[in-house]
This record gives structure tokens, C-alpha cells and sequence, in this order.
């Protein structure tokens, strides 16, 4: 069954790379052309790391686009969770990478995992970014008040106030399995991710 499953996701992201659509491929979409700010290239990382690998993750409890909050512990025995934290709407490589989740929605599955998305923007920005992608499959979280207080639990609050672009992956123990504090300026890859949560099914 296991080898049966790993079989699976091999094939998808074979496909994917075959596709091109967990790399270049997955650019600037033309719904977004136009509408988004262009902030020129940052400091790659601006923030002191707290975490590491073996260490339990932080709870938290966060208003989401659903209106309902959504906490950390709600996923506990149940599924992987992989936090992707994202500096801010609006911007050229964030308004790449949700969107390229949810293309590949199937990996997130077949690793019985789902992602949480949390910035610092407010509801209201989430819901208009979002919206313009076509929606998401994953809940998303806003961190705006208290401003950043979970991206600092998290070691991931830069000295602006937005996160950095983050992803960590939990287990279903609360534990914390794996760690990428990733250049602002680029997109994390996704053949790495995938593989990393096959390591903790």
C-alpha cells in the first residue's frame, strides 16, 4: 500500500516537471497582470530563527477567510500540516506560489497532508488576493493583529513586519519535521517539499 502510494506521487510530480509546473512554468499568471506591486529585490532573510527540527510546534488560533478560526491543535492525530507563511499579498512571487498549490492539490493528498497559509495582510486583502487567484483549497490565515504575532513565535517576523517566506512541516504529533526559511525573492521548490513530507507519513 505504501509503495503503492509513493508510486503515486512519484508519477505526479513526474508529471508536474513534465508539465513545467513546479518550475518556471508556474509564473505570473495574466489574472494577476497589472495588479500586482513590484518591490524590487529584498534582504533575503531579516529574521532570527526560534525553531528547529524535533522542537513542538507553537499553537496558535487565527481568524481565516472562512470567517471561522482555525488552530494548529484542530490537525493533531488527523494530518500533516505544512505552514507556508508568505510575506504579503499583491506581490510577484506569493501571488506564484498558492496558486501553484493548488494545481497541485493531489501531492498535498497523497502525503495526508493539508497547508496552512498565513501573511500579516488583514481579512479584507486576503479575501481580494485570493479571490483574484480563483480561489484556494487550503485555509487561509491572517496574522495582522496582534501584528505578526504568530510569524514570531515562529522566528519568521522580519524587521518590516511582514514574515518571511517560510515553510515548516508538522507532523501529526505537533512536532516540527522540517524547516525552510527561504529567500524572499524565490519561490520554494516543490519536488523538495513533496519529498520532505513523504519522510513523516
Amino acid at each position: 500500500m505504501k509503495k503503492t502510494m509513493t508510486s503515486r506521487v512519484v508519477a505526479l510530480v513526474a508529471c508536474c516537471a513534465l508539465l513545467g509546473l513546479t518550475s518556471s512554468a508556474l509564473g505570473l499568471s495574466e489574472q494577476f497582470q497589472g495588479r500586482i506591486f513590484q518591490g524590487g529585490k529584498l534582504k533575503p532573510v531579516d529574521s532570527q530563527p526560534k525553531l528547529k527540527v524535533g522542537d513542538k510546534a507553537p499553537d496558535f488560533t487565527l481568524p481565516s477567510l472562512s470567517g471561522e478560526p482555525v488552530s494548529l491543535h484542530q490537525f493533531l492525530g488527523k494530518k500533516n500540516v505544512v505552514i507556508s507563511f508568505v510575506p504579503a499579498a499583491w506581490t510577484p512571487v506569493c501571488s506564484e506560489q498558492w496558486p501553484g498549490y493548488n494545481i497541485v492539490k493531489g501531492l498535498f493528498e497523497a502525503a495526508d497532508a493539508t497547508i496552512i497559509g498565513i501573511t500579516t495582510d488583514n481579512i479584507a486583502t486576503l479575501y481580494a488576493w485570493t479571490e483574484q487567484m480563483g480561489g484556494v483549497w487550503f485555509p487561509v490565515l491572517s496574522d495582522f493583529w496582534p501584528h505578526g504575532e504568530v510569524a514570531g513565535k515562529y522566528g519568521v517576523l522580519r524587521s518590516g513586519g511582514v514574515s518571511e517566506r517560510a515553510l515548516f512541516i508538522i507532523d501529526k504529533q505537533g512536532i516540527v519535521r522540517y524547516i525552510d526559511i527561504h529567500d524572499i525573492n524565490e519561490r520554494p521548490n516543490l519536488e523538495t517539499l513533496i519529498g520532505e513530507l513523504q519522510k513523516v507519513k
